[in-house]
């Protein structure tokens, strides 16, 4: 629990931290995370977003230390993923049920089967403005950032956007605020937006287009994970745009599993030859790197090279999983290569490069399989495909 937060004047941060999560539907959450809600005051008292529901009497005490919970007029459900709605039903059983929850026309439909009741839905969608008291809030639909119901509430006269999903990251810390914690936050939402965003590239340069053309002035982001962005609201809009854009960097990823270290030495010989090219390189052993970690990574590489024993026929588990996760994420613009050692059969090359088709990735070799230990000449065959790794991607990047 935490004390609840003026944002603004009458305007108060009451969400919640979940310190303990470590696990956030396959993403490692290894700092926690937090389910922000906001209350604004006025002629009409308004909640923005609530949260998951093992939390919902925390949330109801914070906003008891603010007002009493009875006096909330509106709610406004932007998302209705269950970390951020999960909260409701306590939460209208506690201000009235009659009261009305405004929401997109999916995030009423969702809501409905959520939990099985007909709550006073009221629909709103892109450019709908809401005059309530002295406040003025506008919707902008958002749809597939990154739920078909979600969307963004502004609120006209403090230009507040509350953003969802959006521009969050899992963070559970003692600071609340982008000036209190400075740059230390970015490689948080980094991994927020390779691991949660990245598949909607499009879509979230779509979105910044039309921030941009309805000119909104936004002097504060207020997303339900994380920090707020009130310093420099500007800075992580710039990084949306430019991770949004994949546009490929000079660094490449090296992601292997093995199963007697043939593959893992034939994983150093290849980070060897890409380093020799003045290419940066992650060397990442999926057994040491979580799945979520290694797509961070990902997002700005413009080069992944990947290497799998072969087992029972096929590529070793985690190497399965790791090759799944990413393909769900949709990377774009990259260059790659497999490599494997094998026993008898040697089929997990020819798999990863399959796998890489389907992900549309250019492949530049048709990779190297070695059987059973590498010998000199087949690490230096290892390091001639970093090499060309490297140089395939520097010729790429001109």
């Amino acid at each position: 629990m935490y004390k609840p937060i003026e944002i603004a004047e009458g305007i108060y941060s009451v969400g919640c931290r979940d310190w303990d999560i470590r696990d956030f539907h396959g993403y490692s959450t290894y700092e926690g995370t937090t389910y922000n809600a906001f209350l604004v005051l006025g002629e009409k008292n308004i909640l923005i977003d609530t949260v998951k529901e093992k939390f919902a009497d925390e949330l109801l005490s914070n906003i008891s230390r603010v007002i009493d919970p009875k006096k909330i007029d509106i709610v406004i459900s932007n998302h209705t993923e269950m970390d951020h709605s999960g909260g409701i039903p306590k939460v209208m059983h506690k201000i009235g049920a009659e009261k009305p929850i405004y929401c997109s026309k999916m995030g009423g439909k969702n809501l409905k089967s959520h939990f099985n009741k007909d709550f006073n839905f009221q629909v709103v969608g892109s450019g709908d403005e809401l005059a309530i008291g002295n406040r003025t809030f506008s919707f902008l639909e958002t749809r597939m950032l990154h739920w078909p119901d979600s969307m963004f509430t502004y609120l006209k006269e403090e230009a507040i956007l509350f953003s969802s999903d959006a521009f969050g990251q899992h963070y559970a810390g003692d600071m609340f605020f982008d000036d209190e914690i400075g740059d230390e936050i970015i490689p948080h939402a980094r991994k927020y937006y390779a691991n949660i965003l990245l598949h909607f590239s499009q879509r979230v340069q779509a979105l910044l287009k039309d921030v941009t053309a309805m000119g909104l002035k936004i002097d504060m982001i207020c997303p339900d994970h994380g920090i707020i962005w009130r310093d420099n609201p500007s800075k992580i809009i710039e990084a949306y745009d430019k991770w949004s854009r994949q546009e490929p960097s000079k660094k490449a990823v090296v992601i292997f599993d093995t199963m007697w270290e043939s593959t893992a030495k034939m994983a150093r010989a290849i980070t060897s030859g890409i380093e020799s090219e003045d290419v940066n390189v992650r060397l990442m052993n999926t057994r040491k790197w979580h799945r979520s970690d290694i797509m961070t990574e990902i997002i700005d590489a413009g080069a992944i090279a990947v290497g799998s024993p072969t087992l029972n026929n096929n590529i070793f588990p985690v190497i399965a999983d790791v090759m799944t996760y990413i393909k769900g994420l949709k990377p774009q613009n990259k260059i790659a290569a497999a490599f494997g050692s094998y026993g008898w059969s040697g089929e997990a090359v020819k798999i990863l490069n399959k796998e890489f088709k389907e992900m549309e990735m250019e492949i530049v070799d048709k990779g190297i399989r070695v059987q059973y230990v590498p010998e000199e000449d087949d690490l230096n065959a290892c390091f001639d495909l970093g090499v060309k790794l490297a140089k395939t991607l520097k010729e790429r990047l001109v």
